[in-house]
């Protein structure tokens, strides 16, 4: 009879330690699914390019996975629309959003609108494009390519390409814009280095933030150098202006053509022999990696303050490769409503 009774007793205690434990672990689960509500404002440096949507699939492909998380797509119009941009960044923050993932399109004038976030408690991960601060302090992580490594691969590529002479003209992009800055300087620098015999006939004018302004600054150079034997443009609505200049001229495919990114037009250029390479980045996985990255500090984890998303080079002779074509043509339908 006492053992019986020792025996009850016993499972008396742990049935009470096994409820306490069931208890606790209600609290916490109830403690970590309120942890986990957490609304995040992605914003680009425009809304209208396909280079950004891409950034949006992967975005939403981060909020597919991450539970509790809601992305907020929120950007302005145009690449060179500072104030709105501005703009978008500070109704955020008073909307009370839990952090910001940001692509400056200035290096310069979207330091202090960030700083002012950090400082309201609203921590902003920088993604694509640089910002004049400091990481770990103004901001928590930058997750981009790194875009002189890529502006030299490009110069590499042109170079050979070139057979290492020849005259060229670099379309730059926008002042201020940190990431086609630094593609630029990276292919300059290296073509100055590796290929002496290259003369670059043009490089200090910029195209603006629209295919139909590029369209009409790269006719200009085009008539005021005939003779040149190639053009490189740092990102998409440049490239494909050159592209439409050189095709309404007839010289499409006389005369190289090289730049970043890609769009179906861009992918029909090259199949067409009329864009001679395409240095790719990686845009889903930059929207992915920058909300997880900001998702994880915000759940008290410690993350890299820079973290860099590669680039890739296709060719005519690659471009049909696996990898290659799931650079040239995402898969946006499988995470854009």
């Amino acid at each position: 009879m006492r053992s019986y009774r020792r025996y009850t007793g016993l499972a008396a205690c742990l049935t009470a330690v096994l409820l306490a434990a069931m208890s606790g672990c209600r609290r916490e689960s109830a403690d970590t699914s309120q942890e986990k509500a957490l609304r995040i404002a992605v914003i680009p440096k425009a809304t209208n390019h396909e280079y950004w949507k891409s950034v949006h699939a992967g975005a939403l492909k981060a909020e597919q996975e991450l539970a509790g998380v809601q992305v907020i797509w929120s950007g302005p119009a145009k690449e060179n629309d500072r104030d709105q941009q501005i703009a978008v960044v500070e109704n955020q923050v008073n909307a009370g959003v839990s952090g910001i993932v940001l692509a400056p399109l200035d290096e310069v004038a979207l330091a202090r609108p960030v700083r002012e976030a950090m400082a309201a408690k609203v921590p902003v991960v920088i993604m694509d494009s640089g910002l004049q601060a400091t990481p770990g302090t103004d901001y928590v992580s930058f997750v981009a390519t790194d875009n002189f490594t890529a502006g030299q691969q490009a110069g590499r590529e042109l170079g050979t390409i070139l057979n290492g002479k020849g005259k060229v003209i670099v379309l730059r992009y926008l002042v201020g814009s940190a990431s086609t800055t630094e593609r630029e300087e990276g292919l300059l620098q290296l073509l100055t280095g590796e290929f002496p015999d290259i003369q670059i006939v043009s490089s200090d004018q910029h195209a603006g933030p629209t295919t139909e302004s590029a369209y009409a600054k790269a006719e200009n150079l085009l008539a005021r150098f005939p003779d040149v034997d190639a053009v490189f443009a740092p990102c998409e609505p440049p490239l494909f202006g050159v592209l439409r200049v050189l095709q309404d001229s007839g010289r499409a495919g006389q005369v190289r053509l090289i730049g970043f990114d890609t769009s179906a037009k861009l992918v029909q250029g090259m199949r067409d022999g009329q864009i001679h390479a395409l240095v790719l980045q990686d845009p889903i996985n930059i929207g992915y990696r920058a909300v997880k990255t900001l998702v994880a500090h915000l759940r008290g984890r410690r993350v890299a303050e820079r973290i860099d998303t590669g680039s890739w080079v296709a060719r005519p002779d690659n471009m049909d490769e696996p990898r290659i074509q799931e650079l040239l043509n995402p898969p946006l339908d499988r995470y854009l409503r």
